[in-house]
């Protein structure tokens, strides 16, 4: 059963100066992303398997250009990248921006974008093993503040990043640059709280897509759809218009909502 389920209009860009932003997440029923804190769900074999790939299903639905996760999805809080040799570039180089023509060219398809501002991930891989990741790309978003020896760790790795903010990766300056060089229109951020929290309190989402998934979890510190600061008093919630629902196989629900403009 589908109602309601947007037509292909609705695909590029729905804001001026910046590509169209689309959360998508797997859910239990009360909301959580993972089982357990300080559980990297991609290892914990607890979390129900589907046949099929979910960015596959992602990527038919919404043809992005960028898939944008979390660093958080390849690192537990408490993990670090280790120590870096000395950088041999000087800051001054360091601290640009790192986009090659020669690895631009090798993102026939898009971009696996990756905000990294305290360089917590040391990379295996640039390019992903598997048909769903042929002619994607590796691309990290730093900041001001993350360590050169880092940015000089990926320049000796090839993998290319977007220096955007100060102290932390500004995501707003991301996503224009990612359209202004990249000539991206539509980005799928599959991360995880921390990344959805940053993104709506942003303003920056335009579709909220959950696949719930037929599990209750609970837990006080469990990972939720949407970690941010609290709501003032004075604030209301982001208000959300339904797009779509659609029954899937084994007892699941796929939840499309467009991200309305406040009073609307």
């Amino acid at each position: 059963m589908i109602e309601g389920m947007p037509d292909a209009g609705q695909k590029g860009q729905d804001r001026p100066g910046r590509p169209r932003v689309v959360a998508h997440n797997s859910s239990s029923v009360d909301g959580r992303v993972t089982l357990s804190p300080g559980m990297l769900l991609m290892t914990d074999e607890r979390w129900p398997v589907y046949s099929g790939s979910a960015y596959a299903d992602v990527k038919r639905r919404h043809d992005p250009q960028v898939i944008l996760e979390g660093s958080g999805s390849f690192v537990t809080d408490d993990q670090t990248a280790g120590q870096f040799p000395p950088p041999t570039e000087t800051a001054e180089v360091l601290r640009q921006h790192y986009l090659p023509d020669h690895i631009k060219a090798l993102a026939t398809k898009g971009w696996l974008v990756v905000p990294d501002s305290r360089g917590r991930v040391r990379w295996v891989y640039k390019q992903f093993p598997g048909p769903d990741w042929e002619g994607w790309h590796l691309l990290v978003l730093v900041a001001a503040a993350t360590p050169l020896e880092y940015l000089s760790f990926l320049r000796r790795e090839g993998i290319p990043y977007l220096l955007v903010g100060d102290q932390r990766v500004d995501l707003e300056a991301a996503l224009k640059e990612l359209g202004d060089r990249l000539n991206v229109q539509t980005v799928v951020s599959t991360g995880g709280g921390r990344l959805n929290g940053a993104l709506l309190r942003a303003g920056l989402l335009d579709e909220i897509e959950i696949e719930v998934v037929p599990i209750a979890v609970g837990g006080t510190t469990t990972p939720a759809l949407f970690t941010a600061t609290d709501l003032p008093l004075d604030a209301s919630p982001t208000p959300l218009r339904l797009l779509a629902v659609e029954r899937r196989s084994r007892d699941r629900v796929l939840l499309r909502y467009h991200v309305a403009e406040p009073g609307l």
